[in-house]
């Protein structure tokens, strides 16, 4: 529905004086309307008065914003946006307490907008750092899940070095056994030769020795 009037009452409107800080400027000549103004939109007050088509007052009620009474009839507030203090006269005591309260409840209502309004950013907060440590803890456990995964092939990589050196070993064995078989074998080849040169020797020796014999028969017979 956007800013609605909640309260209006008529007053002197006053202004401190910016040069001394001390004294009072009235702003109207006359008492005028003053109105409260709440935004249900925003959940914003304000105090609007107007003299004529002129804004004297403009002013937004903030949390720290106080409606002081100075006097049975008189109250003032500061507003720093404006950078100014204003002072209201009223006709009754009856109408001051009524915009005191008003302030005091408008006041009230800021300060729970605003700590809302903090509570509400300070959820959005955790919960963007919830999300943030949710993304952690899920990049952790990935590095977990790879770490188990690069643990498993090591120990993979690590049984086939193991049955490689086994069959390395056992290959060395069996290379060293031909190794000895090969050795043995050549010494018996070596034997073997010297033994068939020493009997081809001989051999030479009994055919030179039947060849003598042949002769010597032969010669033998010749004579006779």
């Amino acid at each position: 529905m956007g800013e609605q009037p909640i309260f209006s009452t008529r007053a002197h409107v006053f202004q401190i004086d910016p040069n001394t800080k001390k004294n009072w400027v009235p702003t109207s000549k006359h008492a005028v309307t003053v109105s409260y103004f709440y935004d249900s939109t925003r959940n914003v007050y304000r105090i609007i008065s107007l003299d004529g088509s002129k804004a004297i007052i403009n002013s937004t009620i903030t949390p720290n914003m106080t409606f002081t009474k100075t006097s049975q009839k008189f109250g003032q507030w500061a507003d720093s946006r404006a950078n100014t203090v204003y002072g209201l006269g009223f006709s009754s005591e009856h109408h001051l307490s009524k915009v005191t309260e008003l302030e005091c409840v408008s006041s009230q209502a800021n300060a729970v907008h605003s700590h809302k309004t903090e509570l509400s950013q300070t959820v959005q907060e955790l919960e963007e750092t919830l999300k943030v440590k949710e993304e952690e803890i899920e990049r952790l456990k990935q590095e977990i899940d790879n770490a188990r995964e690069l643990q498993e092939q090591r120990d993979s990589l690590t049984q086939k070095l193991q049955e490689v050196e086994i069959r390395n070993k056992d290959l060395e064995g069996q290379l060293s056994e031909l190794e000895q078989r090969l050795e043995k074998s050549q010494s018996e080849q070596d034997a073997f030769r010297s033994n068939l040169k020493t009997l081809l020797e001989i051999l030479d020796g009994k055919i030179f020795e039947l060849t003598e014999l042949r002769d010597n028969l032969a010669k033998l017979l010749e004579c006779s």
